[in-house]
């Protein structure tokens, strides 16, 4: 739906919706008695009825015959709940393997009617132009997509190198764009508490363009680090994991998003601050951040994380407000979305079940576009350019000798090891004692300690990083390996044998960019993504499919992670503390530093 830009557009619409609130004209559709989820006072009231006249709400009450005319249609509500459509605060497309039309496919038909998308992915891998297609995309869907600016790439100056560079300029030029709504997260945590020009440059721009700030505070530490950064701007932030991190957020006058992705499970411990310590729901968020295809297909969107945030003790209409209203007016859109009333878009979901939010119809911007969790219209086409399509350049042919980490130590060494946090974006710093082995750091299976590699995938410069990791559980013979991986999007691999490892990165280059496992030297389960190497062109329940073929070959492989592709795809993100991997070699994130395997 096009963008109203003139006064004399809302002058006709306003005039309209009056028209049909007084009996003067008639709704173009009526949803009749049902129980109204009212976000905005808090209640539910029964026996009431919506009248909708281009695509908004025109009229809510009990009694709304005289906005009924022979062309109205009318769907009977039947005392079920009327819910406005839910709102994801924060989250990454690519992240779902997917474009924006088919990620659309898998959410629309669970109730989400409108996201607010970061898409720094492919920021890191075509800078502005990549931003600019998901824009131009996002403009053609038939539920509200709007586009924060990303605001760190690189993610951290210094410690990685990504495909393209963004910065002030750039998103003072985004900031015109129609569909941009912000600045994406902003990353670099130190930069701004150390008075980064860069950092504080892009976010003066968006602030000078009314435009709300995005956060992204990784670290644990609450003191004057912390103060420094919210003082420096960032208005909200999805990455505490405790309840002290909300509260402290909250104090502050952040708004705290609490995520529930394929991974990253932090509503539970985080939402006590509203459940338990009775603090202001108002001011708390719910988003999925990242959401594999998997998750999207069969288990849900925003319809899960409010049924978690309800298992977690919060009252229902409070999780919806967590979804709907609270998101639309932390993003200065409330007058257009987040809840049912006269005047906003007739996003609106009938629910039979409350707590169990079984969506049984979706209706966005006043168009009945699902019913039974099944679309019932046709979604747009958005071609990708070929050069999208080509962005695993290795180089070379990879060998197992690439995987090797030599030492000229002794008998053994104390080695910098990435430990995996189950669940959880974090990482631990661990220090373990490693005997050398032929002159090299070897993998070890009984403790669990595995070979991650970085390999460059942007220029072709043929480098590999090598390091250890624990925590994935792989079975001998085995190797994962994507070209999702987070923020730089090189290529990442973990191996249980340096052959494998080399086999996976030749086929993901192969392929284009994807995810891939390795087994016994075969290709046991494979997503292609060929656009940018994070999106694949296939449809979101073929991309779903696959990706859960790829979970069951983590699975074969001896990996119980939860989410491991997740896990996998996060070992490059070099601003989570503790310990990363870039194109640098090892990051100590706390230190914000690149450190040697080898501890001192």
């Amino acid at each position: 739906m096009a963008a109203i830009t003139t006064a004399n557009e809302w002058q006709k619409i306003s005039q309209s919706l009056v028209d049909v609130a007084m009996g003067r004209a008639f709704a173009d559709l009526l949803v009749r008695d049902g129980r109204w989820v009212c976000v905005q006072s808090g209640e539910i009231l029964p026996g009431i009825s919506v009248a909708v006249r281009g695509g908004r709400v025109a009229f809510v009450g009990e009694d709304a015959g005289h906005t009924i005319g022979p062309d109205t249609k009318i769907i009977e509500a039947e005392g079920r709940f009327i819910v406005p459509g839910l709102l994801d605060g924060h989250m990454h497309i690519e992240s779902g393997m997917v474009t924006i039309t088919e990620f659309v496919r898998a959410v629309l038909p669970r109730g989400t009617t409108g996201m607010f998308v970061d898409p720094h992915e492919i920021a890191n891998v075509f800078g502005l132009k990549g931003v600019r297609l998901m824009v131009d995309e996002a403009a053609l869907q038939p539920m509200h997509v709007w586009v924060q600016m990303p605001s760190c790439v690189p993610s951290a100056p210094g410690l990685e190198t990504p495909g393209a560079a963004i910065g002030p300029d750039e998103v003072e030029q985004a900031m015109s764009w129609p569909g941009i709504i912000g600045l994406g997260e902003m990353m670099n945590f130190p930069g701004v508490y150390f008075n980064d020009d860069k950092m504080h440059a892009e976010m003066a721009r968006t602030r000078q363009a009314g435009k709300v700030i995005g956060g992204h505070y990784a670290s644990l530490d609450l003191g004057l680090p912390f103060h420094g950064y919210v003082a420096g701007g960032p208005e909200d932030d999805h990455e505490g994991t405790r309840l002290e991190d909300a509260v402290a957020r909250v104090r502050q006058g952040m708004k705290v998003m609490l995520r529930l992705g394929s991974a990253w499970h932090d509503v539970a411990s985080q939402i006590k601050a509203v459940t338990e310590m009775g603090m202001d729901p108002r001011h708390f968020i719910l988003v999925t951040d990242d959401s594999h295809s998997g998750t999207l297909v069969n288990e849900g969107h925003m319809d899960r994380v409010v049924r978690h945030a309800i298992e977690q003790g919060a009252e229902p209409v409070t999780a919806i407000q967590m979804a709907t209203l609270n998101t639309a007016e932390h993003f200065g859109v409330s007058r257009d979305v987040g809840q049912i009333a006269p005047g906003r878009y007739a996003d609106i979901l009938l629910v039979g079940d409350l707590e169990a939010l079984d969506v049984q119809m979706v209706i966005a911007r006043g168009e009945v576009v699902a019913r039974d969790g099944k679309l019932v219209i046709d979604l747009p086409t958005f071609s990708y350019p070929e050069e999208v399509k080509n962005s695993v350049n290795l180089g070379r042919a990879l060998t197992a000798g690439d995987f090797k980490i030599p030492t000229s130590a002794g008998d053994e060494v104390i080695a910098n090891v990435i430990g995996i946090v189950e669940n959880q974006a974090p990482t631990r710093h661990l220090r373990l004692s490693v005997p050398v082995v032929a002159g090299e750091l070897p993998i070890d299976l009984d403790r669990d300690l595995l070979k991650v590699a970085l390999v460059e995938r942007h220029k072709g410069t043929g480098e590999v990083q090598v390091a250890l990791v624990q925590g994935f559980g792989l079975d001998a013979n085995c190797a994962i390996g994507s070209t999702v991986a987070h923020d730089s999007h090189h290529m990442i691999v973990v191996g249980s044998d340096e052959e494998a490892m080399a086999l996976a990165a030749n086929r993901l280059a192969e392929i284009r960019g994807g995810q891939v496992v390795i087994k016994d030297g075969e290709v046991r389960a494979e997503v292609e993504l060929p656009i940018a190497g994070l999106m694949s062109n296939e449809r979101a329940e073929v991309v779903a499919d696959k990706a859960e073929a790829l979970l069951e070959a983590f699975r074969d492989c001896g990996c119980t992670l939860n989410n491991a592709n997740m896990q996998l795809s996060l070992l490059a993100l070099v601003v989570i503390p503790d310990l990363r991997i870039s194109d640098k070699g090892l990051v100590d994130v706390n230190a914000f530093q690149v450190i040697p395997i080898e501890a001192d």
